[in-house]
């Protein structure tokens, strides 16, 4: 009936190049419904919910598997990228520290601090990197994961601190070494 009713000949469509157009597939969201097929009834088989409040659990038949596109906001997406900046400009800031105690320093020891500034701000750099990708694969593959980096941040904060923590106790005992006079510090080395 669709020959009679179509403006084009069997022929003509016949010629026609057979050219498919595939689309690149859209991820999916990760689920844990199994693959299973129809019983012998044409239903769906259950199986035990153990998430219902119920005391027993209840036979509950499983889901059809429907893949559908799942959509991501942008401000998922812009919230990462926020995350990302967020890490070079703290990179930035160290990294503008170690060149500034490097440039005005004369000793080995504001050199030496200073290049553990300079390493202190390529990790943050790489770290902000690999974060940024790896949520940037999460994002893609609609991965319902966590997100969030707790040790990280922890570990930058900690390196900072214990870097100007020895830079200070260091200099406190090379001005002490040469005995001038640090307003405050004969409480501490009153024994001597």
């Amino acid at each position: 009936m669709s020959e009679v009713l179509s403006p084009f000949s069997p022929s003509a469509l016949a010629s026609l190049p057979k050219k498919t157009f595939r689309r690149r597939p859209r991820y999916t969201r990760a689920d844990n419904v199994p693959e299973v097929g129809r019983d012998e009834q044409g239903q769906m088989p259950s199986v035990r919910d153990y998430h219902s409040i119920n005391t027993v659990p209840s036979q509950v038949r499983v889901p059809k598997k429907i893949a559908t596109p799942i959509k991501v906001e942008g401000k998922v997406w812009f919230a990462n990228e926020r995350t990302w900046v967020s890490y070079l400009n703290i990179a930035v800031l160290i990294g503008t520290l170690s060149l500034a105690l490097f440039n005005a320093s004369k000793d080995q020891i504001a050199r030496n601090f200073a290049y553990t500034y300079a390493a202190i701000s390529v990790g943050v750099l790489i770290y902000g990197y690999v974060v940024y990708q790896r949520r940037i694969t999460m994002i893609r593959k609609r991965d319902p994961g966590h997100f969030d980096q707790i040790i990280g941040p922890i570990i930058i904060s900690a390196l900072l601190f214990c870097a100007v923590l020895a830079n200070f106790v260091i200099r406190v005992k090379e001005l002490h070494r040469k005995e001038v006079p640090i307003p405050g510090m004969t409480y501490f080395f009153s024994s001597q």
